[in-house]
């Protein structure tokens, strides 16, 4: 589609990579991991990170404040993100 459009592709984000359980810590891939970095691959595209599903990110949002601007773990993966766009998807 973004193709047939040409629209440019900055990069593909493998979205709700993982999830950890907030009261035991397992971390499980509930949607797969690994097929969007494979896919970055095979489309010759760079593969700009993994994001975690993670209720506070919604929480965060909702009030307003990214979980990017705030000093939580969880805003590591979204910095990293930001810094490999700015680097041309090359990080």
């Amino acid at each position: 589609m973004f193709q047939k459009l040409k629209t440019p592709v900055l990069g593909l984000i493998e979205n709700m990579s993982t999830y950890v359980c907030p009261n035991c810590g397992h971390e499980s891939h509930i949607f797969g991991h690994g097929g969007v970095a494979a896919e970055a691959r095979k489309l010759g595209l760079p593969f700009l990170g993994e994001l975690p599903l993670a209720l506070e990110v919604r929480v965060a949002g909702d009030a307003g404040t990214p979980i990017a601007a705030t000093n939580g773990p969880l805003a590591a993966p979204y910095l990293a993100l930001a810094d490999r766009l700015i680097a041309g998807g090359m990080g």
